[in-house]
């Protein structure tokens, strides 16, 4: 991976995390760190699971590859957010 493709990573993981936890009612507490890996790997996984249902690359915007990765976002922030709150 080139530094300018870590760096894109990165910028869409904090949106991707960010989405994520929009999509979540209620306060989430865990750090801005925790929510960035979260949506770099919701965005890697979403990415991977939208090549093998076939939907990675469509004419405009991917709605479908977006609308994967935020689902991993907040089903990431949901799981990582309980098991801390049972801390």
């Amino acid at each position: 991976m080139e530094v300018t493709g870590f760096f894109t990573a990165i910028i869409i993981g904090l949106i991707i995390g960010a989405l994520g936890r929009l999509v979540l009612p209620g306060k989430q507490s865990i750090s801005i760190w925790l929510t960035l890996l979260v949506g770099v790997v919701a965005a890697l996984l979403g990415t991977f699971l939208a090549a093998i249902l076939g939907v990675d690359d469509t004419r405009g915007v991917d709605w479908i590859e977006l609308a994967l990765q935020i689902g991993l976002a907040a089903l990431g922030v949901s799981l990582i957010a309980g098991a801390r709150a049972r801390r």
